[in-house]
């Protein structure tokens, strides 16, 4: 049988298609419900379920990069949306990122049984451990999420991050968020942090009332020797040596 995942913030919603819908008629079993991207992710990890109904419009989630987080990581898992957010561009973009089927609530039972009988016949022709082949006109979810990352990543990079911290925001596991960074910039997690740093760091220093130490610390290092290691090793030159180069004239 299909497993099955039901994920929104409304309890009476999962709990009520859990109860309506005739699953084993359709060769599917619900095996667990969640209430927020956080535990829907765990739960993902945990039971690999080959079919999700998902809200993507909950309380302080990203629905896009979640929904890119899944597809990337979970390929073969067929994907419904429910959700009362009626926007067009935003139906399109998810259904671009390889969503099954974007349902608008409250759904019409028709259109949940539809979807099912759309997302198993999906599954029925595609062999255990085969990932799908990708369609013209879809957005690559990985590029997506890699592209949420590096937007993160420049965001927060003066605060103490970490890989996990970036995977959480792209609703990844840290291996995976490593591989597509591997994959796509054929950069590290931490390579990519320095670079990201080290490109603040020089525009920092065109303000000369700016120590070095200072600079290194707004771009999120704490030890000056650190950063000034750091520098030389991508710039070819001390931090020092390029601010003379570079801002001398300022």
């Amino acid at each position: 049988m299909y497993k099955v995942l039901l994920i929104d913030d409304e309890t009476i919603i999962v709990e009520g298609l859990q109860k309506v819908v005739d699953w084993a008629a359709y060769n599917c079993q619900v095996t667990a419900l969640a209430q927020d991207a956080v535990s829907g992710s765990q739960a993902i990890r945990k039971h690999r379920p080959d079919i999700l109904f998902t809200d993507i419009k909950m309380p302080g989630e990203d629905g896009l990069t979640m929904l890119a987080g899944l597809r990337g990581e979970f390929p073969r898992m067929q994907i419904a949306v429910l959700t009362g957010y009626r926007d067009f561009e935003y139906a399109q973009r998810a259904i671009r990122l390889g969503v099954a089927r974007f349902l608008l609530k409250p759904s019409k039972m028709d259109e949940l049984t539809e979807a099912l009988e759309y997302m198993t016949g999906v599954l029925d022709c595609l062999p255990p451990e085969t990932e799908p082949e990708p369609q013209p006109g879809r957005e690559d979810p990985n590029s997506f999420l890699v592209r949420q990352a590096q937007a993160y990543i420049a965001e927060h990079c003066a605060q103490r991050l970490s890989l996990q911290d970036v995977a959480d925001h792209c609703y990844v596991s840290q291996w995976h968020l490593s591989k597509l960074l591997n994959k796509h910039l054929n950069q590290s997690f931490y390579d990519l942090l320095n670079a990201v740093r080290v490109r603040q760091a020089k525009q920092l220093m065109d303000d000369p009332a700016l120590r070095i130490s200072e600079v290194a610390e707004r771009v999120g290092y704490a030890d000056t020797a650190h950063f000034s290691h750091v520098f030389k090793k991508l710039e070819g030159v001390s931090a020092g040596e390029w601010r003379n180069l570079h801002c001398g004239k300022n």
